[in-house]
């Protein structure tokens, strides 16, 4: 299966869903050009009020496309950006990806994975019982947070839909995800 980008978002203003774009362009340490949580420090309301100083490590939230498949077949109707995320793809295990995998978006966009993002009660209102359908557990009873992943842009560039993506391993020993 080919790994690509199916679709880019941003939002201007904290908002839970993000629209899409025709392209988002990426910025170095920084984030997505425009989208509410970019930013060199941490820009989540929940996280600037507990310390406005910590750095960024959320300035990407990726979600594959598999979970929207995934959550439609169960009576959600969810779509690309609609949970907040800028970036959605397909054919990537995004949620298997060991801490400090690049992902290369594009031509020229490296985005480098920093951990889980933590499904919060925002889903629910987005759509009730969606919260709940964005968590699960192994055969250890271990939680499975399965709402995507964040990053920080190493490399910055223009992304588009139906861009490619090429994923890099960092080196053994690989650290599982943890959430951001």
């Amino acid at each position: 299966m080919n790994t690509v980008i199916t679709a880019v978002s941003l939002s201007v203003g904290h908002s839970f869903s993000k629209p899409n774009q025709k392209s988002i362009r990426l910025i170095a340490g920084v984030g997505v050009d425009g989208d509410a949580h970019s930013g060199v420090t941490v820009k989540h309301r929940s996280r600037v009020k507990r310390d406005p100083t910590q750095p960024n490590l959320r300035q990407v939230h990726l979600i594959h496309a598999e979970l929207h498949d995934e959550l439609n077949a169960q009576g959600f109707n969810v779509s690309a950006g609609e949970m907040g995320e800028n970036i959605t793809t397909r054919g990537v295990d995004l949620l298997s990806l060991p801490a400090g995998t690049r992902l290369h978006l594009g031509k020229d966009a490296i985005v480098e994975v920093t951990g889980l993002r933590n499904p919060c009660y925002q889903l629910d209102d987005f759509q009730q019982g969606l919260l709940k359908a964005c968590l699960d557990h192994d055969a250890d009873g271990n939680l499975i947070r399965k709402a995507g992943v964040m990053g920080v842009v190493l490399v910055g560039g223009e992304v588009f839909p139906n861009d490619s993506i090429q994923v890099e391993y960092p080196s053994e020993p690989f650290q599982r995800l943890q959430p951001v």
